[in-house]
């Protein structure tokens, strides 16, 4: 079915063809004059108009050139009186794509308007892909990680175990966890292992937008609709059909936008900003933020419903702090994508560097990482990156005063696994990478020490020699 606008100013003609096109089952929308059909397209654009062309006082070629100007992509069908066969040229040219001769029969005319409706949806789907193709183009996002998620320790393995399980479904989820921890990256690889995957990965920060144009960034507008608004925009949400779109820090979203997401998620449809028409949203929407929802419930800083609705599915993203086992796999992945696009042949790090890194506490997280790695490739002269090739911070940062208290909803096995990891940790930096002096420190065999490194991700399996790691 599609949306049919005719204009004619001759009652039985214009009744007809409403009748004609009404029977095929579309939507048909007639008025008597140019001036009529310009304003209500301007309320609500139709996908075909098919408009006489003498009118008075605005004529149908007026119709064309006004409607094509606000609308590029407007397909248009004249109708013409013998007399006027060089006026439906002239429309031609302004843009319309086909005429009618009077007098025409209900089949011609029949036969005229659904080749018109398919030439509708080809622009209509050409246009949706150049939109689609510009924000994917302004929302492309650097990868930090050159194989999606990095880490194999026990808190990244449980995350890894929620998206595999998630990925298929179309459920949504809610990603938490510190800024810089990766977030879009967990949603990205949900994406990547759903059935979504060969449709659009759309993503949009909601704390980089003004609050007077969120609205429109995520539902799209109608030419008009507020000042500035020259033309139709599409919304996120329909670049995003039968896709995943990711909302990045979703508790930045002002109350005012957050009753529309609330219809969008309940309903799975929407308006754009200044329009009537009802556009479907056939989209799995991911969130994230590494603000207190819940708490912003209890403030009434955030809607309890649309929380719930967000909150199917929680993915807590744990912060570098709380997987050092993670920070040597890191820095290599980091490494072997940035040595060559800064220009270096720089191919590992020195022992010493990597363990200025693993004792440094990342309040940054991995971003942090990624960039302190950044840094180093700059400086760095040899093979290697030395410890006088990272940043100062890193280079001279005091021991930590103390185990950090892990946080999030965890059992007590989990934490008492954390403390020891951190605690094996510290030793084996103490004892400079000799096994058997770390197994002395802790008070325990050598054999278990071994298989607790390898565990931890403190040195690699098979590594058991007594110096570095």
């Amino acid at each position: 079915m599609a949306r049919i606008l005719v204009a004619d100013d001759h009652d039985a003609l214009r009744e007809g063809m409403v009748i004609t096109l009404a029977r095929l089952g579309h939507d048909v929308l007639a008025v008597r004059g140019g001036a009529e059909a310009i304003a209500a397209y301007r309320k609500r654009a139709a996908d075909v108009v098919v408009t006489d062309l003498r009118m008075v006082p605005v004529d149908g070629i007026e119709v064309v050139r006004r409607i094509r100007a606000e609308d590029p992509d407007a397909t248009v069908v004249v109708i013409s009186a013998h007399g006027t066969i060089a006026t439906a040229v002239d429309a031609m040219r302004e843009g319309a794509i086909d005429f009618l001769e009077k007098p025409f029969s209900t089949e011609v005319l029949r036969a005229r308007v659904e080749k018109a409706v398919e030439i509708a949806r080809e622009r209509r789907g050409a246009q949706t892909a150049r939109a689609r193709a510009e924000a994917l183009d302004q929302d492309r996002v650097r990868e930090r990680e050159p194989h999606g998620l990095v880490g194999s320790s026990e808190p990244m393995r449980r995350v890894h175990d929620q998206i595999r399980k998630v990925a298929p479904t179309d459920a949504t989820v809610l990603v938490l966890g510190e800024s810089g921890t990766g977030k879009e990256l967990v949603a990205r690889a949900i994406h990547e292992a759903s059935l979504r995957r060969e449709k659009p990965f759309v993503s949009i920060s909601c704390a980089a937008i003004p609050e007077g144009l969120l609205e429109s960034e995520l539902f799209g507008h109608e030419r008009g609709a507020f000042t500035g608004a020259i033309r139709r925009k599409l919304g996120r949400f329909e670049l995003a059909h039968e896709g995943t779109l990711f909302l990045d820090e979703v508790g930045e979203i002002p109350p005012s936008v957050q009753v529309k997401l609330l219809r969008v998620l309940q309903e799975r449809c929407f308006e754009r900003v200044g329009g009537e028409e009802t556009v479907e949203a056939d989209v799995r929407v991911i969130s994230a933020t590494n603000r207190d929802l819940a708490r912003m419930v209890a403030e009434g800083r955030f809607r309890e419903d649309l929380y719930y609705r967000l909150n199917v599915v929680p993915i807590q993203l744990p912060p570098l702090r709380e997987r050092p086992g993670d920070v040597d796999e890191l820095a290599h992945a980091f490494l072997e994508r940035l040595a060559p696009r800064i220009g270096r042949r720089v191919t590992s790090f020195a022992p010493e560097a990597l363990e200025l890194l693993r004792r440094h506490p990342w309040p940054g997280n991995v971003r942090e990482l990624e960039n302190v790695v950044e840094q180093a490739l700059v400086f760095a002269d040899g093979a290697a990156v030395r410890p006088e090739d990272l940043p100062e911070g890193i280079r001279h940062a005091p021991p930590a005063a103390g185990l950090p208290v892990p946080s999030g909803d965890r059992s007590l096995t989990d934490i008492l696994e954390d403390l020891e990891q951190q605690l094996i940790l510290a030793a084996y930096e103490k004892a400079k990478g000799v096994k058997a002096e770390t197994a002395r420190l802790l008070g325990i065999k050598p054999s278990a020490l071994y298989y607790k490194l390898e565990k931890y991700g403190i040195v690699k399996q098979g590594e058991r020699g007594e110096e570095g790691g």
